[in-house]
């Protein structure tokens, strides 16, 4: 090196022209300059990378012998070198002192038995990936897209859609009561076995078969739905499936599956609802000559088919207060099973959920005493209750209510397309107002995103996966957005949404939103306490295991978990400032081009994640945990990681359709923006020592500037706006799977064969328009014009025939439903005697029949 050679002979104490000494300042500077530089890059690609802590160590040597560091500085060097790099010296001086710092200032949680048993349940996935900071896409675009075998294909073409044809929505809705007809119909074709292993005569299904007619259903009755739904979700099938005894289900399986015998799960009380380990229900073993007893008292409600159930699937706190099985009084959470006419049990109420009529009941129980045998499982499962409903809750929330979910989703998109180009204001379709076009972009934008959630969720499921974090961040997506997606639907629908009666569609779906928001964990909690609290413990690489060994008080494993987690956490700094600065665009992503942006974006939103996930640890220790407006933030942006996730996955199995692409893009848009507001609330609210202004002010103004991504523009949801839409397979494929009727006569027929009306009218009524703007014909409403544009030779026969047709049927289409005024109160004043709604047909007509002499003659008068 030049300046070496200046350094040689300033030592030897030569004497420098100034030419000289200028040089030896410029050489020197830009030499320092470059190996300056090479050094903060190779350091950037180690913390890239992630080395482990020997290269860092080579690389700090290299740095000090390049430097000519003084020698007593290489013996302390070497000695910190010594101390980190060989694991039994670090973890007896360092890591020791770290634990019990840890432990004295309370920066672990305290986590309880029942904390542990939900943290234990269940697989860990795609989550995982999430929390590294590091996300593997290339392994999460070939995970399995599940397709249905031909049998099951076959039920859904079959027996399914015959039971939605026997399905009347609004004739159950005003009796409030399923019909007798319809129940045995389903129990005939097996709905209630689904889950059920075909050797004791159940159907054995795949989650994916089992959530297609979930969702179909969903398309045709609420009511119906929830009664297929929950004997097949969490309940005694599912329990005896996993821990029954033989004797158990070689009993019970075979009487389920044909619903001989009907069952409901007594889980949730006054005291103990999305806090389900509160339960207060009591069992007490006590002995009956030489058997074994229990006797029970509880006091249950929100139990869905309590009031019909034949058979009835109880958890409850045990007691052995005569030390009958052991040593222990308190035995824990048990799951018995127990006919639902055993002596002292009382089910004669039910509960009004939203005026829907399915069966949601109190049910109580009384000293009712029955053989320990009723235990699920046997007597060795006494106490495990609470572990064996965890490990069944996971699969149940990731099929049944996003699946409902994602069916009235579907059927929304399909009735809200049809109407707003089928009703006319101002002379033109709702549809081609920008007003609509953002709701209908929200619409088919949502229903493609949830419909990507609910099937990359299902892969999981048919694969053996049964993911808690995420089955959890399904159910309270799908059914949050669902709620979303029903507003922009009624607010489209207008006067045809609000009015109720059998051509409303959606206003039972509407009304009975909320239903899916509570159940199965509220959502409230589920977002701020398992989404985020218990994905932290389970899917973080170290978090956990620093906790078991803290608790554990091993030295040994603690170091291993503390110093992985400091590797972690250094990696995920350079990687968050590496991909701030580059926006993520030399990230290493799969995809296409349309696809590959959003991968690397995913990328850069993974690392900042991962970090400020271990910053807020770090300062908040185990108060995080009651940080709930914080953690709830931390879990948004890992629900769209995962749901964005989805959606990519989606578009490439189903072979990028370039129908879909407005779908994805407005789906990946609105997810990254989502992303984007969550760690904006994190930054203006993360408390830090010392730091925290420089996150609130610095960080989050630097994040405003290089933002992830900003709202959707205007284009992309006019493009997915104009994808709903458009007549033909791209809207067949948004929303396939759900009951389309053939019949003109029911709502959704109508809405089809009028839509199909419209989309051929269309190419005619772009003549009329432009025979206006010729001034060929007067500046008039198109069906005001029809007569003379035939008789000018602008239209031909067909052609006018096509738009008297449409004119005719959208007139038609348009209608609400209306009821004489008895019939509106359901009393017959005369003889105060209650009956059903006195329904009129569409508002303003005498019959509800198209077609009907009563109603063309009614049309002509008008």
């Amino acid at each position: 090196m030049v300046s070496h050679v200046y350094l040689y002979r300033f030592r030897s104490n030569e004497v420098f022209t100034q030419n000289e000494q200028v040089n030896f300042l410029e050489v020197t500077i830009l030499e320092n300059i470059y190996f300056s530089g090479a050094f903060v890059v190779v350091a950037f690609t180690l913390g890239y990378l992630g080395v482990p802590i020997f290269i860092w160590t080579a690389f700090a040597a290299g740095v000090m012998y390049f430097l000519k560091v003084p020698t007593n500085v290489w013996y302390g060097f070497a000695a910190v070198a010594f101390v980190f790099n060989l694991k039994p010296v670090r973890a007896f001086i360092v890591s020791s002192l770290i634990m019990k710092a840890m432990k004295a200032l309370k920066l672990v949680p305290k986590i309880s038995d029942t904390e542990k048993a939900a943290l234990n349940a269940g697989s860990v996935w795609i989550e995982a990936d999430f929390f590294s900071g590091k996300p593997d896409f290339k392994k999460i675009s070939t995970e399995l897209y599940p397709k249905l075998t031909e049998e099951e294909q076959a039920y859904l073409d079959g027996p399914i859609n015959d039971l939605c044809k026997l399905i009347d929505d609004w004739t159950i809705n005003q009796d409030k009561e399923i019909p007798k007809e319809v129940w045995e119909f389903m129990k005939k074709i097996k709905i209630f076995g689904m889950i059920i292993p075909k050797k004791y005569g159940g159907l054995e299904f795949s989650a994916l078969a089992h959530s297609e007619v979930i969702l179909k259903l969903a398309s045709r009755s609420i009511a119906v739905t929830i009664t297929a739904m929950v004997p097949n979700s969490l309940g005694p099938a599912e329990l005896l499936n996993h821990f029954g005894t033989d004797e158990e289900k070689d009993r019970w399986l075979p009487r389920l599956a044909t619903g001989e015998e009907i069952p409901c799960f007594a889980l949730t009380e006054q005291r103990a609802g999305s806090d389900a380990g509160s339960l207060e229900s009591q069992g007490v073993i006590f002995k009956k000559g030489d058997e074994l007893y229990l006797r029970l008292n509880w006091n249950k409600r929100w139990i869905t088919l309590a009031g019909v159930s034949t058979v009835l699937g109880l958890a409850f706190q045990l007691r052995d207060p005569d030390k009958l099985l052991g040593d222990e009084y308190d035995l824990g959470i048990t799951c018995a099973l127990i006919p639902s006419n055993t002596k002292g049990i009382s089910k004669q109420f039910r509960h009004d959920p939203l005026s829907a009529p399915f069966y949601n009941c109190p049910i109580q129980g009384v000293n009712v005493e029955v053989p320990i045998s009723c235990i699920i499982g046997g007597v060795k499962n006494a106490g495990q209750g609470w572990k064996m409903l965890m490990e069944c809750l996971g699969a149940g929330r990731g099929i049944s209510l996003p699946s409902q979910a994602v069916g009235g989703a579907k059927l929304i998109a399909r009735v809200t397309s049809a109407h707003s180009s089928i009703r006319k204001q101002f002379g033109i379709p709702l549809c081609k107002l920008e007003g609509l076009e953002e709701p209908l972009a929200r619409i088919g934008g949502y229903t493609y995103l949830l419909d990507s959630m609910r099937l990359f969720t299902l892969g999981a499921l048919d694969r053996g996966i049964s993911p808690s974090v995420i089955t959890a961040t399904a159910k309270l997506n799908s059914t949050e957005i669902s709620r979303k997606l029903l507003n922009d639907g009624m607010d489209i629908m207008a006067g045809a949404g609000i009015s109720r009666g059998p051509r409303n569609l959606i206003s039972s779906l509407y009304t009975t939103a909320p239903i899916g928001i509570t159940v199965e964990g509220a959502n409230i909690l589920t977002r701020t306490l398992i989404i985020f609290g218990q994905g932290i413990m389970r899917a973080h690489p170290w978090a956990f295991k620093e906790v078991e060994a803290i608790e554990q008080n091993s030295r040994k494993d603690f170091d291993v978990a503390i110093w992985g987690h400091v590797g972690h956490i250094v990696r995920n700094v350079f990687r968050f400032i590496f991909l701030s600065l580059t926006r993520g665009c030399f990230a290493l992503t799969p995809g296409k081009k349309g696809t590959r942006r959003f991968y690397q974006k995913l990328n850069w939103a993974s690392a900042n994640f991962a970090l400020l996930t271990d910053i807020a640890m770090g300062s908040l220790g185990g108060k995080l945990k009651f940080k709930e407006m914080l953690t709830g933030r931390f879990a948004d942006i890992l629900s769209w990681l995962y749901i964005c996730s989805s959606v990519l996955r989606r578009y490439e199995a189903e072979g990028f359709k370039s129908e879909d692409y407005p779908f994805v893009r407005f789906s990946m848009n609105h997810g990254l923006y989502e992303i984007q507001k969550a760690f904006d609330g994190i930054y203006a609210n993360l408390q830090v020592p010392g730091l925290t202004w420089f996150f609130k002010y610095v960080v989050r103004n630097f994040f405003n500037l290089n933002a992830i991504e900003r709202d959707i523009s205007d284009k992309v949801k006019k493009a997915a706006a104009k994808s709903l839409l458009k007549h033909g397979e791209g809207r067949d494929r948004l929303t396939q799977g759900i009951y389309y009727p053939k019949s003109r006569e029911e709502a959704l027929g109508r809405y089809e064969y009028v839509f199909d009306l419209v989309k051929r009218a269309e190419t005619v009524e772009a003549k009329i328009t432009k025979a206006i703007r010729k001034k060929q014909l007067p500046k008039k409403r198109i069906f005001k014009l029809i007569d003379l544009a035939l008789e000018k030779n602008i239209i031909d026969k067909s052609e006018f025939d096509i738009l008297h047709e449409t004119a005719n049927a959208r007139w038609d289409a348009c209608q609400v439903d209306c009821f004489s005024e008895e019939g509106f109160h359901g009393v017959e004043e005369s003889d105060n005697k209650v009956f059903k709604n006195e329904y009129k047909g569409p508002a303003g007509a005498p019959s509800s029949y198209v077609g009907s002499p009563k109603f063309e003659e009614y049309k002509k008068d008008t």
